[in-house]
């Protein structure tokens, strides 16, 4: 079985700034990978060029066989690859459920329909509500994005990134600004995501983050420094060096 992710010699510049610096990566289908370092590191960057939301300067992005290198955003969300976002990207005048279906809709036949009012026996607002159940919400699906918390509102992104069935899912910071309670609940919907989706997460909450992930990498200037598992990445000296100066 082919690779869920195979990144070979990346590479991403900002003028002179290199952003991804030779970055090979190799991630197996149902792993739960976490990507860690520091500010600046070129995590989120990583992630743009993985969904096609930035085109890489050089090297190639290859997901369960097929090359991507060169497909745009919205082709790489029809074979299977989703994210989340750092920064919340919901509809905050639209309900939760129109939040969901319009997602639905995007990787549908039926994408045109978006600024149709959905019926209530839709099948898209049906599956809309199961995904909303999944994640806790469905009693809020008629309310305004704008009406529910913002822990809440992390959930309803976890459904909108579930809603297309994908085979590799990037999650960007899903526990950020969130209280202990609320990340407790977003990582347990994360942990009951079946194994048919492999996970790729940054996360800056080391204790929640360490639990998940069955590998880590960490990233240092756009560069891969360390990798392994759990004991070997966070007692690896190098590691020390970048979050401790050390």
């Amino acid at each position: 079985m082919s690779n869920a992710l195979e990144i070979k010699h990346l590479n991403k510049s900002f003028g002179g700034v290199k952003v991804t610096q030779d970055l090979s990566l190799t991630v197996k289908p149902g792993e739960r990978r976490l990507i860690i370092g520091p500010n600046g590191a070129g995590k989120t960057t990583l992630f743009n060029q993985i969904s096609g939301e930035l085109a890489s300067d050089s090297g190639t992005i290859a997901v369960f066989g097929r090359d991507l290198t060169k497909s745009p955003a919205h082709l790489r969300a029809h074979v299977g690859v989703s994210r989340t976002y750092q920064i919340i990207t919901l509809f905050p005048k639209n309900t939760l459920a129109h939040n969901v279906a319009l997602a639905m809709l995007g990787t549908s036949k039926r994408k045109w329909e978006a600024l149709k009012k959905l019926q209530l026996n839709d099948p898209i607002y049906l599956r809309a509500l199961e995904l909303l159940d999944q994640v806790g919400l469905k009693h809020r699906a008629d309310m305004l994005i704008s009406e529910i918390s913002y822990g809440e509102q992390r959930r309803v992104e976890i459904a909108l990134a579930m809603s297309q069935n994908p085979s590799l899912l990037l999650l960007d910071e899903p526990l950020a600004g969130l209280s202990i309670d609320e990340r407790m609940i977003v990582r347990d919907l994360i942990s009951a995501i079946p194994k048919t989706t492999t996970i790729i997460m940054i996360e800056h909450d080391m204790d929640v983050a360490l639990s998940f992930a069955e590998t880590i990498s960490v990233l240092h200037y756009g560069s891969l420094i360390v990798e392994g598992d759990r004991d070997f990445v966070v007692n690896h000296p190098r590691t020390r060096e970048v979050y401790l100066g050390h």
